[in-house]
């Protein structure tokens, strides 16, 4: 079955939590529904950047890693490795060698993937926020690799959709103020 009819009163149990109901809006259920909610969507992304196979491949890797992210949160016994920080890193660093400079800011879109980029990039934020929250008040401790890993994955996520751009010709537009 895949409801139970338990949470109708706007509460929810969550692994490692001695199986205590806990109320649905509370830090932790909004940290699991943001990581969620961006894994869902990258999921979207990863559908629409098949054209583009290391988009594709490296969306995937992140959807695995939040996997592993989610599972943290809950309170299970997993973590992010050094190393998956290394490697976003890495691709980073690699596609900052093929794309302009920065020149200030720019404005969301260009191509339809990069414009899906952009948007997971915001989720991102909102995501990392919401761990900030749980770790702030002291519900869960999260690793420095996990909270490494979430505030470089924006900047993956805005290095690929400066990339995408890039590769299909598209100029950054920058906003006029």
């Amino acid at each position: 079955m895949l409801y139970t009819g338990k949470g109708d009163g706007g509460t929810t149990k969550v692994f490692g939590c001695d199986q205590q109901r806990i109320s649905k809006s509370s830090e932790l259920p909004e940290a699991l529904g943001a990581l969620d909610e961006l894994n869902a969507f990258l999921g979207f992304v990863k559908m629409r950047s098949l054209a583009e196979p290391l988009v594709a491949e490296i969306v995937r890797d992140v959807q695995e890693t939040l996997f592993i992210i989610q599972a943290e949160v809950a309170g299970a016994d997993k973590k992010v490795s050094d190393e998956v920080v290394k490697k976003i890193e890495n691709i980073v660093n690699g596609i900052e060698k093929e794309i302009p400079p920065i020149k200030g800011f720019s404005i969301a879109g260009g191509t339809e993937l990069s414009a899906l980029l952009d948007v997971a990039r915001t989720l991102s934020r909102r995501a990392e926020r919401r761990l900030v929250a749980v770790v702030e008040a002291e519900v869960r401790l999260l690793s420095d690799a996990t909270k490494a890993y979430m505030n470089r994955l924006s900047s993956l996520l805005f290095a690929l959709a400066r990339l995408v751009n890039h590769l299909a010709g598209v100029k950054e537009e920058n906003p006029r103020y």
